[in-house]
């Protein structure tokens, strides 16, 4: 009995410990979602991402990198944009960018992971989006007449007639977006990632991660295998990753499950082929399979050149703040999150 009650407490210590790393970037991160929402104007940007040209897809990636929508709420929007012209290089590029990088996990990356890992996430991201993009508008299917851009409703109050909202009216709208909305859509999914990351850094042995998940091709296979089904945000996955990156998994397989993760599931596979069309899911899918892969390799040699121990570079932003603030902010987080389930259930 006593042993179980060891196994309890300390798998719960490891739960808390990754908690405390990852609350306060997480909540800036949030934040600073929140702040970008303010200035998102949807019209304007499905504008600019008409036509065949590269212009329209590396617009849709810029835009789709600090965008705080998870897997779960990208495929509206990019279904929005596509009924606004936006071609279907530009949607596919949105597809991509947008779920695997956010402000929030970037925030989450510095926290959990190292300063390699934070650049080179949303770097990769934005490679593997290009290229996605060009290969839709030189392979896929050529776009038919759009519908001309109409203005819609209000993104702050949903009323059509023409109006202004001053700072103040727009900073209570992204807040609400970021702390309800947002946080709503990702917590059971970021509850599940910090939940499995100390499961992982407790049960699974190093052995077993240092055997199968290594410094080879085959250990990012096994990552893309897991990743493409899978249902889970890019913060979720952080977590995830950086403890089996602390259990001796390579950081170009951690690479690949990050990329692969949050931009695919069976949900928005099936979604994106009924929009787009199966071409463009193929197209899709092996664009996000061949540059995670390519890209998992090339990080590898990165660290193996610089001689940099990844875990031990692991959680390096969390040692220079101090715990009494990290506590508060795990708190604060775990609120918040409680909060905004509630009010959406309520709304």
């Amino acid at each position: 009995m006593a042993d179980i009650g060891y196994v309890i407490e300390s798998l719960i210590g490891e739960i808390w410990h990754t908690m405390e790393e990852a609350a306060p970037y997480l909540l800036f991160g949030i934040f600073i979602s929140g702040v970008i929402q303010m200035f998102i104007n949807k019209d304007k940007i499905a504008r600019h991402l008409g036509g065949r040209g590269i212009k329209s897809v590396l617009l849709s990636a810029v835009c789709g990198i600090p965008l705080p929508l998870c897997s779960c709420g990208v495929i509206p929007t990019a279904v929005s944009l596509r009924k606004n012209g936006a071609s279907r290089g530009a949607v596919l590029s949105f597809l991509i960018s947008t779920p695997e990088s956010s402000v929030d996990s970037i925030a989450l990356s510095y926290a959990l992971l190292d300063p390699i890992m934070t650049v080179f996430r949303p770097a990769a991201a934005f490679i593997t989006a290009i290229i996605a993009g060009i290969t839709e508008n030189i392979f896929g299917r050529k776009d038919g007449a759009h519908s001309s851009i109409r203005p819609g409703s209000c993104v702050f109050c949903e009323e059509e007639e023409a109006h202004t909202h001053n700072l103040i009216e727009k900073f209570k709208y992204g807040m609400r977006y970021a702390f309800v909305d947002l946080l709503a859509d990702i917590a059971v999914w970021l509850a599940f990632g910090i939940i499995m990351a100390g499961i992982i850094a407790y049960f699974v042995p190093q052995r077993l991660i240092e055997g199968y998940l290594g410094y080879n091709w085959q250990a990012m296979f096994i990552m893309l295998i897991i990743g493409i089904p899978l249902y889970i945000c890019a913060s979720a996955s952080t977590p995830i990753a950086a403890a089996l990156i602390a259990k001796g998994m390579s950081p170009g397989a951690a690479l690949v499950f990050l990329l692969a993760g949050p931009a695919t599931n069976i949900a928005g596979i099936i979604t994106t082929g009924r929009f787009l069309g199966m071409r463009s899911v193929a197209i899709y899918l092996a664009s996000i399979a061949v540059c995670s892969i390519v890209l998992g390799l090339l990080l590898n040699q990165i660290y193996l050149a610089s001689g940099i121990d990844v875990k031990s570079a692991l959680g390096g932003a969390g040692e220079v703040m101090p715990r009494y603030i990290k506590v508060c902010a795990s708190w604060l987080l775990i609120m918040l999150m409680l909060n905004s389930i509630r009010l959406k259930k309520h709304s």
